[in-house]
């Protein structure tokens, strides 16, 4: 069993800002799937599951809102006793510009909230992660960029980012992630 986690804030105000592109990501392959997330209180996230190559993949989308993502993460993780080797976390990376995708098998959390409640909680930051880019970034701060939405112009290059995840998610769900890492990185 996999498990995918996209990363983000739930309401309607941050629907479509920088920081929910994990949720985007997920929502992307749910709709592609016609999936129904549904929301699971002691798990703490939206979830929906399907089957990949004769293997059971679940999608997650916590609602604990990003500061806290590690509390979902690992309720999941102990409800399906999955292994953290079998676990995905895709979120928005600031350093990275708009339209690239970076696998990564471990890492620090490089200022990224989520990913740190995710290491605190899952007790290692050896995990696969797909960074999803939204830089660059202004002169504003980076609570403030990332609680923005993308402008005009950048959705049209976030439609074809979600795809490239979608398509890259797939190779990762058939392959290991130094293959991953070679093909997309």
């Amino acid at each position: 069993m996999k498990l995918l986690i996209g990363l983000g804030n739930i309401g309607d105000k941050y629907c479509f800002t920088r920081h929910n592109v994990g949720f985007m990501v997920v929502d992307k392959i749910a709709l592609e799937n016609n999936l129904p997330f549904k929301e699971d209180k002691k798990l703490k996230s939206f979830i929906t599951k399907f089957r990949y190559n004769n293997e059971d993949v679940i999608l997650a989308k916590p609602t604990t809102f990003m500061n806290l993502s590690g509390e979902a993460a690992i309720a999941i993780m102990n409800y399906y006793k999955i292994d953290i080797k079998d676990v995905l976390i895709i979120y928005d990376d600031l350093s990275l510009e708009l339209g690239r995708l970076r696998f990564r098998a471990n890492g620090s959390d490089g200022g990224h909230n989520g990913i740190k409640s995710i290491i605190k909680h899952v007790g290692t930051p050896n995990f696969d992660r797909l960074k999803v880019g939204i830089g660059p970034q202004p002169p504003i701060p980076s609570e403030s960029f990332v609680l923005q939405n993308f402008s005009k112009d950048q959705s049209e290059t976030l439609k074809e980012v979600l795809k490239r995840a979608i398509s890259a998610i797939e190779y990762y769900l058939d392959n290991d992630i130094q293959k991953t890492q070679n093909m997309f990185n």
